[in-house]
């Protein structure tokens, strides 16, 4: 196959478990929420960065980008 055929594939199926996980994010209960991800809330502020959460997903992402690959 193609080598542009099979990056597609993988482009499309990665977007695909994003806009599954942007749809379901509300109901997964620890995504956002984990410890370690920064929030600062003072008066009218409110700061938040999902730290862990990014890494997590950075981590499953890798996982299944790696799994393809093979």
């Amino acid at each position: 196959m193609n080598p542009l055929g099979k990056s597609l594939i993988v482009i499309g199926i990665v977007l695909v478990v994003v806009g599954l996980l942007f749809s379901l994010g509300s109901k997964i209960p620890w995504l956002g929420r984990l410890p370690g991800d920064i929030y600062i809330q003072r008066g009218n502020f409110t700061f938040y960065f999902p730290l862990a959460t990014s890494i997590v997903i950075s981590l499953i992402i890798t996982l299944v980008l790696y799994l393809f690959r093979r």
